[in-house]
């Protein structure tokens, strides 16, 4: 069950030649690789990529009339490997993942891609992104490109110009026999355009055709020596035969006046900022009518030395305006002008910020300073610049600072993985702590307040492998913590198998949501749901036995913390040797909801009886000292003021966003904290049943009220 379903959108990519195509820019990248003549296409799920591979799946009708094969991959290696399809055969094919983390995995199969190169036009989509909104580490794709000579291109976030530089950049790809990466920010798959559609292409050389003629090149196959002459092949007949073909192409941009004193070189992906950046400094209008040559990179590797040589040529300063470091481009202008003795200075990095999102506002003032510098007359009849700092200073603003408590990152409301959690905390009040590597996914929100869990994360499936060097005789065995997604990804054979091998003597928690539920709820291999196109319901319990694992325990209801706290106690304790493996399962929450929900209200609207469970909390039980929240975090579990001046500290108290997942409750009983939860049923459309039980329910508690009020001792106020 995908986190957005694009069925009514994927009806569009059947728009033919002359149409007007609008919609997402992931739409417009599907759109592009149809109209392309794509014959298969793969790749693993990631924001923002993670709705491309939505957007492909959903629209399998589509597929299937063009004969396009699409293959939701095991992992980006899995992807990668798809493009040798490419290699010996005229096939055209694309993969997509999220940024490094994801060209880290594949980047073993690139290097032999790139090595031996392609025969059909081969694309990478990389989703990547910079600053407090990216969820990785800081890299850059631009490193992978030069190391394995794949050319990049960075498209300018319009449309037209993404769907071209896509068609373009298959025959880049078959023009030099390389593969091409195609970069997108968060930013240009989730904003809206249109651009005049053409008609779709059928592969005219399919798959099945590559299978009854099968060809073979020992040349591009990646042996000494092959091996060595491809390293010549690259710089010789496929680097000059991508530079003319971009050159000749024109896929770079100019921009502005023809002439000035200064200019700026940027990412494709960065011109829309930049725009908006030189409207501020009354430097342009909002649709690129500017009053500065700008010069775009939609490829920024290779550098095209004659173009970036003629932009600079006669200006006093160039700006390169690069997201990220370190500052290959910077470094690859100053190279390309100081081989042509031009002495244009340039700047970059000196005014803009080595590493973080270019934000409009961030990118205004290092062009600011740049043009101060260089050219300040440009500066003299601008608009009042927006400034956020004298709001930032009003006393109201400053005072919400510490009222507004801060919200880290955190579990959805009822999700299955914070009652895992809690077991964790209750055994370590009794056994101590002990070393946890923790993993990529929903479940690393435990190194946060309130479980505080956690000391690495290593990589999407590695929590396990994360463990290995502690595989020593100690008091305190180590912990390690996976997903289903990540034990499917890399995990059984990198964390578990690995351990089984070594017989390592530690504790694995395989959190097992039913989904790859981080990247957007795609189903997996051990998905419950029956899927019509993929294989589901196979059991991580028999992949684990399978590979050897002995010491295996399936808790099938997480939000048992009473048998998950055992459970952990017993996988600590046993004396029995080698891996302790815990498979912890129970639905997403958030994609449980999704699914409910609907067939709930669909129920309610159509007069069935539906029962809904609420929780609460009995303010006359509740203490106060809210170790329930302690131990839960639950977004719904929050506090409450009394009116009662006899107590002053809240309460706890369970708002309307509960989804009776029963954890709080759960939780005090397995701590032994208090009975003040309690469940209610909510009856939509009652029954005549159920009115008259309500009745008669009610009717008793009046008559128990009144008994308990009678027997109160009665004060009489004194008379004077």
């Amino acid at each position: 069950m995908a986190e957005r379903s694009f069925a009514r959108e994927v009806e569009d990519l059947r728009l033919s030649d002359g149409e007007i195509f609008s919609g997402e820019g992931i739409l417009a990248i599907t759109k592009a690789l149809l109209q392309s003549g794509v014959s298969y296409v793969g790749g693993y799920q990631g924001s923002p990529i993670s709705h491309l591979m939505d957007v492909l799946a959903d629209a399998k009708d589509v597929l299937d009339e063009l004969d396009v094969i699409f293959q939701s991959s095991a992992n980006e290696a899995t992807a990668a490997a798809m493009l040798s399809a490419s290699v010996m055969y005229p096939l055209r094919g694309a993969v997509a993942w999220k940024s490094t983390v994801g060209t880290n995995v594949a980047s073993d199969a690139l290097a032999n891609l790139s090595s031996g190169g392609v025969t059909g036009g081969a694309m990478v989509i990389i989703g990547e992104d910079y600053g407090e909104g990216s969820s990785i580490m800081q890299e850059r794709t631009h490193a992978f490109a030069m190391k394995s000579q794949m050319w990049l291109l960075d498209p300018r976030p319009d449309h037209t110009c993404i769907v071209d530089l896509i068609e373009k950049g298959f025959l880049l790809s078959e023009a030099s026999n390389t593969p091409v990466m195609l970069e997108v920010r968060v930013r240009t798959c989730h904003m809206h355009g249109s651009f005049v559609a053409k008609d779709n292409v059928k592969p005219v050389f399919t798959l099945k055709d590559a299978l009854n003629n099968p060809k073979r090149d020992l040349s591009r196959i990646v042996l000494p020596p092959a091996a060595y002459e491809h390293e010549q092949e690259k710089i010789h007949k496929r680097l000059p035969a991508a530079i003319d073909f971009v050159r000749d192409n024109k896929l770079n941009e100019w921009m502005g006046p023809s002439e000035g004193k200064i200019g700026i070189l940027m990412q494709g992906g960065m011109y829309n900022s930049v725009i908006r950046a030189l409207q501020y400094l009354g430097l342009s209008d909002a649709y690129g009518n500017t009053k500065v040559p700008l010069y775009v990179m939609n490829v920024t590797y290779p550098v095209i030395d004659t173009e970036v040589a003629e932009f600079c040529r006669d200006k006093d300063a160039v700006l390169m305006v690069e997201e990220g470091q370190p500052e290959y481009l910077e470094q690859a202008i100053n190279t390309v002008l100081r081989r042509r003795d031009i002495n244009t200075r340039v700047s970059g990095k000196d005014v803009l910020p080595m590493g973080g999102d270019y934000t409009a506002q961030v990118l205004m003032q290092g062009i600011e300073t740049f043009l101060a510098t260089n050219d300040p007359h440009l500066l003299g009849n601008r608009p009042p610049l927006p400034d956020p700092k004298p709001v930032l200073a009003l006393p109201e603003v400053q005072r919400l600072q510490t009222v507004v408590p801060p919200r880290p990152p955190g579990l959805c409301t009822g999700c299955p993985e914070r009652p895992i959690f809690a077991s964790m905390k209750l055994v370590e009040e009794e056994l101590g702590t002990h070393h946890v590597s923790a993993d990529i996914g929903c479940h690393l929100f435990s190194i946060l307040p309130p479980f505080d869990l956690g000391a690495t994360t290593m990589g999407f499936g590695l929590g396990p492998a994360s463990t290995s060097a502690f595989n020593v005789k100690a008091d305190k065995r180590s912990i390690a913590i996976m997903g289903d997604g990540g034990f499917w990804h890399n995990g059984l054979t990198s964390g578990i198998g690995n351990a089984v091998f070594n017989k390592h003597d530690g504790v694995f928690v395989i959190v097992d949501n039913y989904y790859s539920s981080a990247t957007g709820g795609q189903d997996i291999l051990s998905s419950r749901a029956q899927n019509a196109n993929r294989s589901t319901n196979n059991s991580i319990v028999e992949a684990l036995h399978g590979i050897g694992a002995k010491w295996v325990r399936q808790v099938d209801r997480t939000y048992d913390v009473t048998k998950m706290r055992d459970t952990l106690k017993e996988a600590l304790t046993t004396k029995e040797e080698g891996p302790k493996i815990i498979v912890a399962s129970s639905e997403c929450m958030l994609n449980k909801q999704r699914r409910v929900k609907p067939q709930i209200a669909k129920a309610i609207k159509g007069g069935q009886r539906v029962v809904k469970e609420r929780f609460g909390v009995d303010e006359d039980v509740c203490t106060g000292d809210h170790a329930c929240i302690r131990l839960s975090g639950c977004p719904s579990l929050s506090v409450k003021q009394l009116d009662d001046p006899l107590r002053d500290d809240p309460v706890a108290s369970i708002d309307n966003s509960c989804v009776a997942c029963g954890n709080c409750g759960e939780v005090a009983e397995a701590a032994v904290l208090c009975p003040s939860f309690f469940r209610a049923d909510v009856i939509h459309n009652p029954t005549r049943w159920d009115k008259f039980k309500a009745s008669l329910a009610m009717t008793i508690i009046r008559v128990l009220q009144r008994r308990r009020a009678m027997r109160r001792i009665q004060f009489s106020a004194a008379s004077t």
